[in-house]
């Protein structure tokens, strides 16, 4: 966690008013968390700090791009990622951070790690099913895709048109009887 420290803000030594932080995200720092569902990752997070007397405001915005492999075909593509939170800092008597938009620190607080936060707001950005944009449009080609295709249930229209052009003949003979009248 030495690495993180580049993310904790020394809130007591900034003036009031409006203050940036840009941060760039690579795939160590999600190592850090322990998570390997990223195969690698450039993002841009750009912190806006608004320091008021009684409470600080935190707006983070990160764009980019995330590698992941596609939930249908395990092929690697790049996610784009444009994601927003925001964040209000208040002070009390103890730590509270039951409420996602609202963390309560204790008054004798100086400092502010933001990592974790930065952390959720690109993961929860993921979409919750990963697919690579070629299978939506058709143009990926992979040995996964025709596998699947091959293994498909044939579509019900399909055999509705084979059921009906192969008839038993027994039945055409009273088929007749029903269209003679």
């Amino acid at each position: 966690m030495k690495d993180l420290k580049l993310f904790t803000i020394q809130y007591v030594g900034l003036k009031e008013g409006v203050h940036r932080f840009d941060y760039h995200i690579d795939r160590s720092f999600f190592e850090h968390f322990d998570y390997e569902d990223f195969n690698d990752v450039a993002v841009d997070v750009v912190l806006t700090f608004v320091k008021k007397s009684t409470l600080l405001e935190l707006h983070f915005q990160a764009n980019g791009s995330v590698n992941v492999n596609c939930d249908v075909t395990n092929e690697p593509y790049d996610e784009p990622i444009d994601s927003t939170y925001e964040l209000v800092v208040k002070f009390g008597q103890e730590f509270n951070d039951d409420n996602e938009e609202l963390l309560i620190l204790p008054f004798g607080e100086y400092e502010l790690n933001v990592a974790h936060y930065i952390y959720e707001l690109i993961v929860l950005a993921m979409p919750n099913k990963r697919v690579h944009p070629g299978v939506a449009d058709g143009t990926l080609k992979s040995e996964i895709l025709d596998k699947l295709e091959e293994l498909s249930i044939p579509n019900q229209d399909v055999k509705e048109q084979e059921e009906e052009t192969e008839t038993d003949p027994r039945w055409d003979s009273l088929k007749k009887l029903l269209t003679d009248k």
